[in-house]
């Protein structure tokens, strides 16, 4: 998109330290010199309302088109946009050619990225460039050495603040500014503050809130990749000053530490604080299967961070209310705001008359949802997961580069951890070092050592990280293995676009070498699937040590993870820990559940949920943002191979995905598949009465319901009904 300007960018990026363009005063009261302020004192930024003038980039093209309209309507103050080397006009607004042309005339307070992937870094540099406030990136699968790049650019800086990439954006429901691809009918003006990494699970959320009368204040999406420019903690702060929250709601995942930054930040607040506004949130992937992908690019724990579980626990210590289920909020958040004090009788008012004033403005859909949005993401990118190689493949390219891989004869106790990975907290690269390998320890033992990108470990880095192996006291030729190690690695890291190097290592008493052993490599597929890049690496994918339903669902754009078969009782549902959403020791009643669902959040809480109610499920399986009647049938296909399933789950969540649509689908699927097993259906959200009278109407043997507690009962009663009868007739 932006290869016009490619001159000024790299220019730009050369000499981006000592840039000393002032912004207006009136926006931002702070100076741009790095030494003064820095990152941080762009959380400001985030306050946008009725005043905040936003410009797109990508302007004119159909996604950012479809959906200025419906924001104008609602009431977003849409001032132009840009198209690279074009002017004119867009829906009776201005267009210019470059993003600092916008900033010079336009005066925007906000941009919206509304471009593909291969060319989303671009434009967020030009937005940084032109000292932007607020940058809203939506695009999935942006390569992530390029957002690494983008970070160490922010890092240095005190203009722009950045939401995304992969976010369904940041709106605020007050001030009927939305920079994103929410779906408009779900939020209504209110006082709960929700930021969320799943777009699907944050819909559900506002739902709840919408259905209690509470509505909402600003939701901020932080996304699912694996860097996120705004995360937990920065909108917590927000929160805690704006006087239009008076709770908040924190929606959490697998993978990185935002959600124990979070609960740090938290248990400060709740100290220093007379009357802390309450908090609730809830944690998906308790049940991710560990290793996998779930979805999301940044959904799965590196070497060295907690489990979805033990996150959940950590917040709750906290005095973080914790749910299973996000439909569950708008009660729960009543009950906390009336515990700490509010009067939740006058913000259910407040509520209910901003959304009487709004109305009476502009006509909008009722809280029915009777509305078909024509916003879509389906071509910034379907969904992917990361490349792994295998052992031999990673120990090859490590001979490539004069280290040898020996095999592992060591016990967890005598060797050391070793991995060039992300911390996401600092938004760089980081070398993870652990005295030990076994993974009860890893956790409490293992430290980051971040480092700029551009720059890479210095030695002092390298040096710290060798003390936290306990092996600066090692033999001399030892210590200068592991150094020439560590720099290999990185330099793998980059010139591969890598997202996780891990190697154990033990020093042999005999020899006073260092042993290098169990090498995992795990790679950026972005990278080669939106910019074509690192093609000869992929091409060293291994489809045959692939779970074929896998590979074949990820070329359909659909999501699908099978999960472990587990006997009752195993624990295998939250990973082999014996215990079940909760955190104590459970007996599933029933299993092997077939899961078909909408988003990569909700899909990993679907599975979370019924393993609170004892029953657990056989996949996760995320349909998608392209989903369409045949994608759902696609989907029941996928899941009904598996020999295991005895009931399949619909459960769907309207947002950009339509309940209509889901319910036709499900028709066609009963049409032209042979299903034999009982399937029920959850639909809500977007065209949810359309839905459900679709199913309703059907004749066919299926059980629908709206409520997501109805429908989890009932799947672990069918599933448990089947299960018996298959136990009498074995026994027969």
């Amino acid at each position: 998109m932006l290869s016009l300007h490619r001159s000024s960018r790299v220019a730009y990026r050369r000499s981006f330290q000592s840039l000393h363009h002032v912004s207006r005063a009136s926006r931002i009261a702070f100076s741009c010199s790095a030494s003064r302020y820095g990152y941080e004192d762009t959380i400001q930024n985030l306050k946008i309302g009725k005043h905040t003038r936003v410009i797109f980039q990508g302007f004119t093209g159909k996604q950012a088109t479809q959906n200025a309209k419906q924001s104008i309507e609602w009431g977003t103050k849409i001032v132009g946009g840009v198209r690279p080397g074009k002017s004119g006009e867009h829906l009776g607004l201005p267009v210019l050619p470059t993003v600092r042309v916008a900033m010079e005339q336009l005066k925007p307070d906000a941009t919206g990225i509304y471009v593909a992937a291969h060319q989303a870094a671009g434009a967020i540099e030009e937005a940084i460039e032109a000292e932007i406030p607020l940058i809203v990136a939506v695009a999935e699968h942006v390569p992530l050495h390029d957002i690494l790049r983008i970070h160490s650019m922010l890092n240095t800086q005190s203009k722009s603040r950045l939401v995304g990439a992969n976010a369904p954006g940041i709106i605020s429901a007050i001030g009927r500014c939305r920079i994103g691809f929410q779906p408009l009918p779900t939020f209504s003006p209110g006082h709960v503050g929700v930021v969320a990494k799943s777009g699907t699970l944050s819909y559900e959320t506002v739902a709840s809130l919408t259905r209690a009368g509470l509505g909402q204040s600003l939701c901020i999406g932080m996304g699912g990749d694996v860097i996120a420019g705004t995360n937990f903690v920065d909108a917590l702060k927000v929160f805690e000053h704006d006087e239009d929250t008076e709770g908040i709601i924190l929606v959490g995942e697998v993978g990185g530490r935002a959600e124990e930054e979070a609960a740090e930040w938290i248990r400060d607040y709740r100290g220093r604080t007379a009357q802390p506004k309450p908090i609730a949130a809830v944690v998906g992937g308790r049940c991710a299967r560990p290793g996998a992908v779930m979805g999301h690019a940044g959904a799965w724990a590196a070497p060295g961070e907690a489990s979805a579980e033990t996150k959940h626990r950590i917040l709750e210590d906290a005095g973080v209310t914790m749910v299973d289920h996000p439909e569950k909020f708008g009660g729960v958040m009543k009950e906390l705001l009336a515990k700490s004090g509010r009067n939740v009788q006058k913000i259910e008012k407040s509520a209910a008359n901003q959304r009487r004033g709004y109305h009476t403005q502009r006509r909008m859909p009722s809280a029915g949802f009777p509305y078909r949005s024509t916003t879509s993401i389906a071509s910034l990118g379907t969904q992917r997961r990361g490349l792994f190689l295998s052992a031999t493949q990673a120990a090859d390219m490590l001979s490539e580069h004069g280290i040898k891989i020996s095999p592992s004869t060591e016990s967890a106790v005598d060797s050391h951890l070793l991995s060039i990975t992300i911390d996401r907290q600092s938004r760089s690269p980081c070398i993870l070092a652990s005295p030990t390998t076994a993974p009860s320890q890893n956790h409490r033992r293992a430290k980051r050592f971040p480092f700029d990108y551009r720059q890479g470990p210095s030695q002092s880095t390298l040096q710290d990280a060798l003390a936290h192996l306990q092996l600066d006291a090692a033999p001399p030729v030892a210590k200068a293995t592991a150094m020439k190690l560590m720099q290999t690695l990185w330099s793998i890291y980059k010139e591969k676009e890598a997202l996780t190097l891990t190697v154990h290592l033990a020093v042999d008493t005999e020899s006073d070498s260092l042993r290098i052993s169990n090498p995992s490599f795990h790679f950026d597929d972005a990278a080669f699937r939106s910019n074509n890049r690192q093609a000869e690496l992929h091409a060293l994918r291994d489809l045959s040590r692939e779970d074929p339903t896998e590979v074949e669902a990820e070329r359909d754009g659909i999501v699908y993870v099978k999960l472990p078969t587990a006997s009752p009782g195993s624990g295998a549902a939250s990973g082999g820990d014996g215990k079940g959403g909760g955190g104590a020791e459970v007996e599933y009643e029933s299993y092997n559940i077939g899961t078909l669902v909408n988003g990569a959040g909700l899909a990993m809480n679907t599975v979370d949920a019924l393993a609170t109610h004892n029953g657990l499920a056989s996949n996760f399986l995320d349909t998608g943002g392209k989903a369409t009647s045949e994608t759902v049938k696609r989907s029941f296909e996928l899941v009904l191979r598996d020999e295991r399933v005895k009931v399949v789950f619909v459960n769907i969540f309207g947002g950009l995905t339509l309940c209509d649509m889901i319910a036709e689908g499900v028709l066609k699927a009963f049409k032209e598949l042979e299903i034999k097993v009982p399937v029920v259906v959850r639909l809500r959200g977007t065209n949810e009465e359309e839905g459900q009278r679709i199913i309703a109407d059907s004749g066919l043997p299926l059980y629908a319901y709206d409520g997501f507690e109805e429908a989890a009962k009932k799947v672990v009663e069918l599933a448990r009904e089947a299960e018996m009868a298959e136990r009498g007739k074995s026994d027969v």
